[in-house]
């Protein structure tokens, strides 16, 4: 006797968040318990922000869905705009497409807009990076500890964000310690050669290159050029001296549209050794960090992106990261934390590409967010779990009581 297979939605709003779930896709596409079904949204289809559509296609992954958002301005307003316009596309999606299961990631508006579609739908919902923190000003911890709270299932990247979780009042049977899965991807080798960066972006594999997104800090949005100004500026001081440095966009968060103005005009000057791109996918953005597994190539990765916390120890690149956006999130040795000064921002790049036993420090450094195949293991939790009552009726594990003057 055969069974139906669980048919899995999977949402994806932003190009960043895509790259972290292909393994997940891939594992969930494998398995013959799952089927997925793929819901796009953001700034996928936002020819602003490089429409990363077409990157999903080119993996091979149909899409199901596709939750248009509306958009138009760069302001906070226009955020909590954006999350009602999802709940309303992604809800009207599930009514369509009644998924056993919903997987969204992580932090941002448009995941908060389709969790809380699928749980009030009672869609059972997978959240996967909960308990993480970030603490710099960002509205990521709120809205992703509000994403826990909503969802029946949660697989976090670290122990520690585990922990939280389970202080928070979930239950244990819940939560999944899997590790990072962009992790997987590295440890199969699937990113772009040094050869292939070389024809694509005219590379050389040999000279010293910086990697940078500098997203906005959405409670500071109205000082992202501000913030993003002496960035560039030491951007145009490496390449001077021969740093090749390649630029891509931020997400399209309140503020993104103003960093990316100023992107405009850095590519308008044509500043020799600086090339701006919207996105340069997965595939080819591990690719430059994995430079740094060559002694010579010295590779550097610079901003604010977490993909400069959580996915630049896997090649031991030397990361340089700006502001305060990625404060008390957990890191590896291999990061160097500066202000939004260009003086410190040029010396800690330099300090990257120059300082051997630094660079030794980072190659050595272990990656605290795991080794890989979190996407089998997602992919087994969701071929395995009972969906019935017991899933979707949430319950608080703690009492409440007052013992030696302490909530307990």
């Amino acid at each position: 006797m055969t069974h139906a297979k669980r048919t899995i939605a999977v949402f994806t709003g932003n190009r960043a968040e895509y790259g972290l779930q292909y393994p997940i896709l891939r594992a969930i596409a494998a398995s013959p318990l799952l089927d997925y079904r793929l819901i796009v949204s953001g700034a996928h289809l936002d020819a602003d922000f490089g429409r990363t559509l077409a990157e999903i296609e080119a993996d091979g992954f149909k899409v199901h869905g596709e939750a248009k958002i509306d958009m138009q301005a760069d302001t906070l307003f226009a955020t909590a705009q954006a999350i009602g316009s999802c709940i309303t596309s992604v809800s009207r999606i599930l009514a369509d497409m009644r998924p056993d299961a919903l997987v969204v990631y992580a932090d941002r508006f448009e995941g908060f807009g389709a969790v809380i579609a699928g749980t009030q739908t009672n869609v059972p919902t997978a959240h996967i990076e909960g308990g993480d923190l970030t603490e710099g000003g960002a509205l990521d911890d709120s809205v992703r500890h509000a994403m826990t709270k909503l969802s029946h299932l949660h697989f976090t990247t670290n122990q520690q964000a585990t922990n939280r979780i389970l202080a928070m009042g979930e239950e244990p049977w819940r939560v999944h310690t899997v590790g990072f899965p962009a992790i997987d991807l590295i440890q199969d080798g699937l990113y772009a050669t040094s050869g292939e960066l070389t024809a694509r972006y005219g590379l050389d594999p040999h000279r010293p290159v910086v990697l940078f997104t500098q997203h906005s800090v959405t409670t500071e949005f109205d000082a992202s050029q501000e913030q993003v100004a002496p960035s560039l500026r030491a951007l145009k001081r490496l390449a001077a001296e021969g740093v090749q440095v390649i630029v891509t966009y931020p997400n399209n968060d309140a503020g993104g549209r103003r960093i990316i103005a100023l992107l405009e005009a850095l590519a308008a000057e044509q500043v020799p050794n600086i090339q701006v791109h919207r996105s340069l996918g997965r595939h080819n953005y591990h690719g430059v960090l994995a430079l740094a597994l060559d002694p010579q190539g010295r590779a550097v990765c610079m901003g604010n992106s977490s993909s400069g916390i959580k996915e630049s120890p896997a090649f031991g690149c030397p990361t340089v990261n700006i502001g305060s956006r990625q404060d008390g999130r957990l890191r590896g040795e291999n990061v160097l934390d500066v202000g939004y000064d260009e003086d410190a921002i040029y010396a800690a790049a330099r300090r990257c590409i120059d300082d051997d036993a630094w660079r030794a420090t980072c190659a050595a450094s272990p990656n605290p967010y795991g080794v890989g195949d979190a996407g089998k293991k997602i992919a087994r939790v969701l071929e395995e779990v009972p969906l019935d009552a017991a899933l979707l009726r949430k319950r608080m594990t703690l009492t409440g009581e007052v013992r030696d003057g302490w909530y307990r």
